[in-house]
């Protein structure tokens, strides 16, 4: 491999590890009954590491589809699902048998059906409050959304030859979401807003539905476009990758203040854009061959980076069984925090090593044969 592209992997395995420490410490922080005390103001913008998860996707995933059609090759939907599919749901359907078949590892008591689960459409219409158990899987519908629409579109623009004309519909797109966000604050949630549970409402209609998140993968896919069709562009903005870090921190910042108290107006309508654009320009920084990130190679990021999607999938599960398990030993916050997160990592390499890995050489085979 290139050694300039495996050092823009380095870059990304960093994100990935952060993004995946922010959603552990976020989940954490609420089944822990916010222990240790230090962690609930540290951890309270953990949720976002899903939105990093977003701009990654965003970019890795529309970044193989781009060179296709740089390279004048036709985008083959079976090939590209066959890449999703031997990656995202082996190990799921894992973790969806240990949740239905092993009572003990739920986080809460109730699971969503099982259908749901199986065709990605839990995040629509999600009841937290009675359904919350594997909640964290609405991510991987709305990812899924996402591989199922982004192809289609890209062979859609190639057979109309208007490819060149796509950040229209990124900004459409865009646009789109500030509009239906204020549709789904006002219309869904305000009128719901003094009920007992209202801020399950919040949940049901504004956090989770795919059509409200979209701004992390726009944000991915639109630097994955100047990355791979706008060279010249991109040699410009590549020269201030550290700056570009330093105003990813700075706007995160400001959105953390936003934001934190998730369920106002602004933080629904423009805290989620405003937190895609932070983590875009983190994005920016990681590949541009100028910044610490790009140049660091670190085998502890891309240790935790590889195991990111087995931990995010099982982490809820394993937090839930070690408190269980350690309750009648008084342990202290800090180090039942410590436990948890050496037990997390530990599942998710077993995860790793017995289905991912296995399944990925059993990937490569298929491929190579086709």
């Amino acid at each position: 491999m290139d050694k300039n592209i495996q050092q823009k992997l380095y870059g990304l395995d960093h994100l990935r590890a952060l993004a995946i420490v922010f959603v552990f410490l976020f989940h954490y922080f609420i089944l822990s009954g916010g222990q240790p005390e230090w962690l609930p103001d540290f951890a309270k913008f953990g949720w976002t590491g899903v939105d990093l998860f977003f701009v990654l996707s965003g970019f890795l995933i529309s970044s193989q589809l781009f060179v296709q059609i740089k390279q004048g090759q036709n985008i083959s939907y079976k090939l590209f699902f066959l890449k999703r599919l031997f990656r995202i749901i082996p190990a799921f359907l894992v973790t969806v048998g240990l949740y239905f078949f092993f009572p003990f590892f739920r986080e809460k008591e109730s699971l969503p059906p099982l259908w749901k689960l199986l065709t990605f459409t839990q995040n629509l219409g999600l009841n937290l409050k009675d359904f919350g158990t594997f909640s964290h899987a609405w991510s991987l519908c709305v990812e899924e959304h996402f591989y199922l629409l982004l192809p289609f579109i890209l062979i859609l623009l190639q057979f109309t030859n208007r490819i060149k004309k796509a950040y229209w519909l990124l900004i459409a797109l865009f646009l789109f979401g500030f509009i239906i966000r204020i549709y789904s604050f006002n219309q869904l949630y305000l009128p719901k807003i003094e009920d007992e549970n209202g801020w399950m409402y919040w949940y049901k209609y504004i956090y989770y539905p795919t059509y409200n998140r979209l701004d992390g993968l726009l944000v991915g896919v639109s630097i994955a476009g100047i990355y791979q069709f706008s060279p010249a562009v991109w040699n410009k903005i590549a020269k201030f990758g550290n700056i570009s870090i330093l105003l990813s921190v700075a706007i995160l910042t400001g959105t953390y203040f936003l934001c934190y108290d998730q369920m106002t107006f602004n933080a629904s309508v423009f805290g989620f854009p405003l937190i895609a654009i932070g983590y875009g320009f983190m994005v920016v920084g990681a590949v541009s061959p100028t910044s610490f990130l790009y140049q660091w190679n670190s085998r502890v990021t891309t240790c935790i980076a590889t195991l990111s999607y087995a931990c995010y999938l099982t982490h809820k599960g394993i937090i839930h069984i070690t408190h269980q398990l350690l309750a009648d030993f008084k342990i202290d916050s800090n180090l039942m925090l410590l436990i948890c997160t050496v037990t997390c990592i530990g599942f998710a390499y077993l995860l790793h090593l017995g289905i991912e890995k296995p399944f990925m050489k059993l990937r490569n085979r298929i491929i190579e044969q086709e």
